[in-house]
C-alpha cells in the first residue's frame, strides 16, 4: 500500500531557506543562489532558473491523428517534434494561455478541452512547471504566430508519435510526457472531464 506524501511524513527531507542572491535576469528567466540549510543542519547552496510556467496542448483531430510541430530549439541546437506549447504571460491562466497558443502555432480553435495535470521540467535546477491540455472538435483557421517564430505544423497517428519515441525521433520531455498521457486516455485507462469552451472573446 502506498501513502501520499505529506509535509509531516516528508519533514526529513525538507530544507529550509536561509539566504538568497539573485544572479541574473533576463526577459524571460531569472537565475537565483540560495543558501539553504539540510536535513541535518549543514547548509548547502542551490542554483536554480526560476520560469514563468508553461502550457502544453494534445490537440486531437476527428479522424483519430493528432497536431504536432516542428520547431529549431537554439539551446540544443536541433529540429525537436513537439506539442503546441508556451509560456504563461504575467497573471494569465493556463487555460487561456493553452488556448492562445494554440491558434497562435497552428491555427486551430478547440471546441472541448480537458485538464490533464502537470509536470515539472527540470526539478533539480528549474522551477518551471507545464501544464497539460487535451482539445478535440478543432476547427482550423490562419495562424499568428508571434514576430519571430518560425515553425511547421503537421499530424500524425497516436502510433506513429510512439514509434518516434521509441526510436529516440522524439526527445522533448513534455512530448514524451503528453504521448505517455495519450496512450493512457485513448486506452481508457485515464479519464479526462471535458469541458465546452467558453466563447472565444472571454479569453485572457
Amino acid at each position: 500500500m502506498t501513502t501520499k506524501p505529506t509535509d509531516a511524513i516528508d519533514s526529513h527531507l525538507k530544507e529550509e531557506l536561509l539566504s538568497r542572491e539573485e544572479l541574473f535576469e533576463g526577459k524571460f528567466l531569472r537565475a537565483r543562489r540560495d543558501t539553504i540549510r539540510l536535513p541535518d543542519g549543514h547548509s548547502a547552496t542551490r542554483e536554480y532558473v526560476v520560469h514563468p510556467g508553461a502550457v502544453v496542448v494534445i490537440p486531437l483531430l476527428d479522424d483519430g491523428r493528432i497536431v504536432l510541430e516542428r520547431q529549431f530549439r537554439y539551446p540544443v541546437d536541433h529540429v525537436m517534434i513537439e506539442f503546441p506549447a508556451g509560456k504563461l504571460d504575467a497573471g494569465e491562466d493556463p487555460f487561456d494561455c493553452g488556448r492562445r497558443e494554440l491558434i497562435e502555432e497552428t491555427g486551430y480553435t478547440a471546441r472541448e478541452w480537458a485538464y490533464a495535470g502537470a509536470m515539472h521540467l527540470a526539478v533539480a535546477y528549474s522551477t518551471e512547471i507545464i501544464h497539460i491540455y487535451f482539445a478535440r472538435g478543432l476547427s482550423l483557421g490562419e495562424r499568428q504566430l508571434d514576430h519571430g517564430e518560425f515553425l511547421d505544423v503537421f499530424t500524425a497517428t497516436p502510433d506513429e508519435l510512439s514509434g518516434w519515441c521509441r526510436e529516440g525521433k522524439v526527445t522533448d520531455a513534455k512530448t514524451l510526457t503528453c504521448t505517455l498521457w495519450l496512450q493512457n486516455v485513448l486506452s481508457g485507462a485515464w479519464a479526462l472531464d471535458w469541458q465546452s469552451a467558453p466563447a472565444q472573446g472571454s479569453a485572457g
